[in-house]
Formats: structure tokens, sequence, C-alpha cells
């Protein structure tokens, strides 16, 4: 709140690049109510206790109005504490939907039309017959049952087979095996977990309609590893030798879609549940080191995809497509030559101490001082999506599909 009302301009105009519905005006007015109300309250208090001790050498005749100015003054306290309990909690509304200053160099748009491509890396394959697409490619080779799976689970599911099912665990195993040679720590997490924990993330309250719910349990499916794991250390107080916290996470994920009809319902590309190695970092809250993170993170994706030989383009996301806690947002997008275009298979994020401050993810510096950390994730590898570049790119005229060296040694063979 201090940051707030010290850089209330740049506030403002985080909010109207990021596209943020919220009304920063009204937030501190009703900060300054809520405060306003609280010292009412404590004052109230005070005089009813200033009362109390007069209370035992006052006169007789004087301790009938004591003890009526005593419960005036405790009663208009209870009064303004109910009156003002409603107004705290829409403040605390509020306030999870301000959003993160984002970095300067980003392109201000509402959306995913104003990203920009920064880097493009790889050759397209050039293919001497008609490619066909990943789900013809499955099909013809036994590798999925795409048809029969959904007259089980529904629609946007899928169920690889023989050696694409594989494949799939053989890539995660190496993904998490690779980041785990830059210093990470391999770590599976749960993939429920409870409201707060999405509050703490970010995810909540903007994202909730595409979250799976437990109802009966008061928990839901996460579409992330980061939800558990920026949890994993809320309320500590790291010291300043534990930092960086360097985690490499695996877990199934899980997400709704909601609002997602009709956008790409043709084959892996956008399914409820998938599996995923995110990068996690918990580091210390200076602007160069968060850089350098956020450089070693997005290359260690990159550094996949090389092996894996597909061709990929690095974008900067803009303002409004980054999200509400971003300050800098790189996606990754694999070249899909069915759709004749580029596709976000990768995403890497610094958020400085924003999200810190939700998960009160502190740390104790050289100085003494405690103060918020800050943080960064990027996907190392998710599936099934990757797999629609990879099958794709690599494809024969027989329908084989021809592994790049990294991965022929992994499934032991030239094709897979």
């Amino acid at each position: 709140m201090d940051f707030i009302k010290a850089h209330t301009d740049t506030v403002k105009k985080a909010i109207a690049d990021k596209n943020v519905e919220l009304d920063l005006d009204a937030l501190l007015a009703l900060e300054e109510e809520v405060k306003g109300a609280k010292q009412e309250i404590e004052a109230l208090r005070a005089e009813r206790n200033r009362i109390s001790g007069m209370f035992k050498d006052a006169a007789p005749e004087e301790k009938a109005e004591l003890g009526r100015r005593a419960k005036e003054a405790g009663k208009r306290a209870g009064e303004l504490e109910s009156g003002i309990a409603d107004k705290q909690q829409q403040l605390k509304d509020m306030m999870l939907l301000v959003p993160n200053i984002p970095y300067e160099g980003a392109p201000v748009g509402p959306g995913e039309d104003d990203n920009i491509v920064i880097r493009t890396e790889g050759e397209k394959p050039s293919f001497d017959f008609t490619p066909r697409d990943h789900v013809e490619l499955m099909e013809m080779n036994g590798w999925a049952d795409l048809q029969r799976v959904t007259q089980v689970s529904g629609s946007r599911t899928y169920c690889l087979k023989g050696r694409l099912a594989l494949l799939e665990q053989k890539l995660m195993a190496w993904a998490l095996e690779t980041i785990m040679g830059n210093g990470f720590d391999p770590i599976t997490v749960p993939a429920i977990a409870r409201e707060d924990a999405f509050v703490r993330q970010g995810q909540f309250p903007g994202h909730r309609e595409e979250t799976y719910e437990l109802e009966k349990d008061d928990l839901f499916l996460a579409g992330t590893a980061e939800v558990v794991l920026t949890g994993l250390h809320s309320g500590e107080i790291l010291e300043a030798d534990q930092l960086p916290v360097l985690y490499a996470g695996y877990s199934p994920c899980f997400r709704r879609e909601a609002g997602s009809a009709g956008r790409d319902v043709r084959g892996l590309l956008r399914v409820h549940q998938f599996v995923k190695v995110e990068q996690y970092v918990i580091c210390e809250a200076d602007e160069a080191v968060s850089a350098e993170w956020h450089a070693k993170l997005l290359a260690a994706a990159e550094s996949l995809l090389q092996a894996m030989e597909i061709p990929y383009q690095v974008i900067e996301t803009s303002t409004g497509d980054m999200g509400l806690g971003k300050y800098r947002m790189n996606d990754i997008e694999s070249w899909v030559p069915s759709l004749d275009k580029y596709r976000e298979t990768h995403s890497c994020s610094t958020l400085h101490d924003w999200q810190a401050r939700r998960a009160n993810l502190r740390y104790r510096n050289s100085d003494g001082k405690v103060v918020h950390a800050h943080t960064l994730n990027n996907t190392a590898l998710a599936s099934p999506r990757i797999l629609v570049p990879f099958l794709e790119n690599h494809q024969q005229a027989d329908g084989r599909v021809k592994l790049p060296p990294a991965i022929a040694a992994l499934m032991g063979g030239e094709y897979l």
C-alpha cells in the first residue's frame, strides 16, 4: 500500500497496460475509510481502558457514569468493527487485483496480437511429400486411441500407446535430469492444493474458472507445479545462504480450458490433463539477479528444443497477455507444420516480489533485514503438447518419425 500511494500514476499505468478491471482511486478511498475506522476503534478502546482504570478510585456516585461511558465506548467500537468487516474483505479482494509493474521493454497492448518475435531458431522442414498432421501420424502408427477415450473421459482427453507412450515418459525423465544438471533439485508435487495456495501463487482470483474444483474436499486441481512450489516455503524466513532455491518440479497438471470451445479441438494441442517439468526459482530481491535467472531458465528450455531439433521462436509477451503478476514474460513457440504457424509450448516468467508478497516468501539479507524474495518460473517441457511439433517436424514420407540423435539415444533406435 505504501508503494501504491507513492507511485499512484505508475500503478494506474500498469492497470491500464495490463487491461485490468480495477479502479485504483476507489481502492485508495476504501483504504482510507478502513484505516480511519480502525483508528477510531483503537481510540474508543483506549478510552474504555482509561475509564476502566479510573473506576477503582472513583467515588461511589461517579461509578455509574463511568460504567455507562465505558459501556458506550465498547458498544461503539463493536459497531464499527462489524461495519468494516465487509469493507476489509472488499479491500483485500481489490488488492489481489493490483498488477505487477511490467518490464519497460514489454510491448504495450491488450493481448497476444501485440506480442513481438525477438528471435527465431532452427530451420523449418521442407517436405517433398504431403505432410500429415500429428493425429494422422498417431493413428497410422497405432500410437494413440483418441476416439475410444473420449467415450470414457469426454472431449480434450487423450490416450497414448506403444512407443509414443514410452517416448512421453522418457522425455519427461530426460528433461528432469537435464534441469537437474543445471543445479535444480528434482521434486515431485501433488496436483491438488488448497484455495489459498492458488491465491498465493497468483492464479486466483483471476483464473478460477479455468481450474477444476473438488468441492467436497475444499481442494482444486493445479495446472502447474508452481502452485505447490510457491506454497512450500510460504510464511518461512530463509537465510541468505539458502538462496537461490532451485526446483525442477514434476507433476500431473489439469486445466478446464474454460472459454476455449472450438479452439484447437483436434489432437493434443489443448487438453485437460497433461504432465510438465517446471523450473522454479526463489532468489534474492535484486533486479540484476532476477534478470540473470530469467536468461538461464529461458536458455535451459531452448536447449531442450534444440536437442529435439524443433524450430521455434522466442516471444516478448505484451503487457496485456503476460498476466497480472508478471514483470517480464517470454513465450517460446514451436513450429507446427500442419498449422503452418508457431504455437506456444513454453513460457518463462519473472515476477520480482509480487508473488512473494502474496505468499509471504521472505529471507534475511546480508544486512540482517527481512525482505520479500523474487520468484521466477519456466516450462522446461510439457507433454503432450510438445509431441505435436516433434512428430510433425520429424515425419517421413512413409509415416515413420525419424528421431534426432539425442532422442534416438533415449529410445534406443533411429525411428520412433
